[in-house]
């Protein structure tokens, strides 16, 4: 079961044009370093996606050895690992997420929806409040 990403990022002119709607960006911090937001949840998606490491960190504008100690520190955190490597063979190596890595980024993107939901009302009011910004109408 491979997860899903948007496959077309949105264009600039398109965004510039419509202003974005407020949205949440949830960070669950477990411990001094143990956390999973946005960023590593993305990154095990194109991981899941792209089957290396390397790839889903260019697609993130990030270096190998990010990417690599962002997939270290995850693997850490959770009592089985998330990614594990393949290793040779005639097309090269690669990375593959496990049924632990899938099950980390499906709650935690669960988690998210639910809550934007949950606060949609919230996030409303907060909204109405705010001045005029320029690209606000």
């Amino acid at each position: 079961m491979r997860l899903a990403i948007p496959d077309q990022v949105p264009d600039i002119a398109d965004m510039e044009q419509e202003p974005r709607p407020p949205r949440l960006r949830i960070r669950i911090v477990f411990g001094e370093a143990e956390m999973i937001g946005p960023g590593k949840a993305e990154l095990l998606e194109r991981i899941d996606r792209t089957g290396s490491i390397a790839a889903a960190g260019r697609e993130m504008g990030m270096s190998y050895k990010r990417a690599w100690e962002l997939v270290g520190t995850l693997n850490a955190m959770f009592r089985d690992p998330l990614v594990e490597r393949v290793r040779g063979g005639p097309g090269g190596g690669g990375a593959v997420l496990t049924e632990t890595g899938r099950e980390v980024v499906m709650q935690y993107r669960a988690f998210e929806h639910e809550t934007a939901e949950a606060g949609a009302s919230r996030l409303a009011a907060l909204s109405d409040m705010l001045r005029d910004i320029p690209e606000r109408k």
